[in-house]
């Protein structure tokens, strides 16, 4: 492939020398900017050590990038430290970095195009061999739309009133506090006692098998921490919600039944009454100003986490991150090594995410889910030993809790209808409906425990219990 027009090496310098000069800048490079998109190799090494010295909190400057590099044949071949000098030298402003990065990027999707066109082109001609003009025709669109989503993304950040005008509806009653909290509000009175709310810097986990509602609970946090900021309450927060999983309209619309008590199946079908929609134009009065930001990319690197959550805290002085879920985090912007230990890069991705708790000096709530261990039990209780295949997911946690249905798992093991058994079952089915268990099981500085809440799946809604 011809690469001659391609590229540009002084647009590269231009942009590396550009963050050099002002660390700060790089927040304001797009999230999709990855080191493989430069075209020199060097420029691609530098880029990564600009991210990882200030992942760690650091200044990058020629000195520390250089100490990074000293031993690396291409970078002392180039100059060494004077080329990181000269770089930053040849600035001229760094008014137009995002312009920088969008041209490096156009480059690099040209590239990629024609390289995808060559080889479209070469197995198109060659005829014997085992696949035939669909495998081809296949494997050029799959190649096409995997360029597409790497550097366009599917996902964008919108406020939450602009995710209301796809699902709005009545918003409920405001929880109302009944003791001081030094934190973050949960809007759960038993789980804020326990925690203090949600510290500044903790990394707080929140994990549990599937269906258990990890989602729902942590929707429900984002939305009470954001409503007790809008009504000027103890406790709240400005939030971003980076949901890796689900769409912004498909968070909103778990809201719009959290708020109304109207079910979330039948919001989305359409099997609304006549006033759901009077209901729905309240909610939008009534949460307008609502300071909760929806990024529902659904790939994301933990560098590109950090950067959007860096240029949020400047922007919008966001004081709550929630991210659903762990495990969808990428380890770095970088290309991934496909043999690279999945253990290694949780535990990269748990340590960078307590660095941004740190430095940005807001607690951060990741989701995760938990080992299969869980389903070969009798006792399907998560315990702290569930997190072990993930690394150093409760090493680093300075909060690490469960949520826990027990009614789950018991109606899957319903007896025959009428024996002695289901008489039983059904009993036991009484006292357990509609419960869920918060279970603390780590705090750094504090008790651990049992929470009940209620749980209604239909709309997606926690609450606690009239007594505990």
């Amino acid at each position: 492939m011809s690469d001659k027009i391609l590229h540009s090496l002084e647009v590269e310098q231009a942009l590396l020398g550009a963050i050099i000069l002002d660390n700060t800048k790089i927040d304001d490079i797009p999230s999709s900017l990855q080191s493989r998109h430069f075209i020199a190799e060097l420029h691609q090494k530098i880029y990564d050590v600009i991210n990882q010295i200030r992942n760690e909190g650091s200044v990058a400057d020629p000195f520390t990038i250089s100490a990074r590099l000293h031993s690396d044949e291409s970078f002392n071949a180039a100059g060494g430290k004077k080329y990181i000098i000269d770089m930053a030298d040849t600035v001229i402003g760094v008014t137009n970095i995002a312009e920088y990065a969008r041209i490096i990027q156009d480059f690099y999707i040209r590239r990629q195009v024609v390289e995808i066109s060559e080889n479209a082109i070469k197995d198109a001609q060659t005829l014997y061999n085992s696949d035939n003009g669909q495998d081809v025709i296949d494997a050029t669109e799959k190649q096409l739309y995997e360029l597409t989503n790497e550097i366009a993304g599917n996902g964008r950040l919108v406020t939450f009133k602009e995710a209301l005008s796809v699902s709005i509806e009545t918003a409920a009653k405001a929880w109302k506090h009944k003791g001081d909290i030094i934190g973050v509000t949960s809007g759960f009175h038993f789980i804020d006692r326990m925690l203090g709310g949600f510290q500044n810097s903790d990394l707080i986990v929140l994990a549990g098998r599937p269906s258990m509602g990890k989602t729902a609970l942590a929707t429900n946090i984002a939305l009470n921490a954001a409503k007790a900021k809008l009504e000027k309450k103890s406790g709240g927060a400005g939030v971003v919600f980076f949901s890796l999983e689900m769409s912004s309209e498909q968070l909103a619309t778990r809201v719009l039944a959290i708020e109304s008590g109207l079910s979330s199946d039948k919001i989305r079908r359409g099997e609304v009454p006549k006033d759901a929609f009077a209901k729905f134009e309240t909610v939008r009065q009534n949460l307008n100003g609502l300071e909760l930001y929806i990024e529902d990319t659904s790939s994301l690197s933990v560098t590109q986490i950090r950067n959007k959550a860096r240029k949020l805290k400047r922007q919008k002085d966001i004081g709550f991150i929630v991210i659903d879920y762990l495990q969808l985090i990428t380890a770095s912007s970088g290309s991934r090594n496909k043999n690279e230990n999945r253990v290694q890069e949780i535990s990269e991705i748990t340590r960078t995410l307590k660095g941004i708790a740190k430095e940005l000096n807001v607690p951060v709530l990741a989701l995760s889910q938990l080992s299969r261990a869980v389903e070969q039990r009798d006792d399907k209780k998560p315990q702290l030993s569930d997190l072990r295949e993930s690394g150093s997911i409760e090493q680093d946690a300075d909060v690490v809790m469960f949520v826990f249905r027990e009614e789950y798992y018991k109606e899957r093991k319903e007896p025959t209808a009428g024996s002695e058994a289901h008489e039983k079952w059904q009993a036991e089915m009484e006292k357990i409906k509609n419960k869920a268990e918060v279970i603390v099981a780590k705090q750094r500085q504090g008790p651990v425990g049992n929470i009940e809440l209620c749980f209604d799946g239909k709309l997606t809604r926690f609450s606690e219990p009239l007594k505990q």
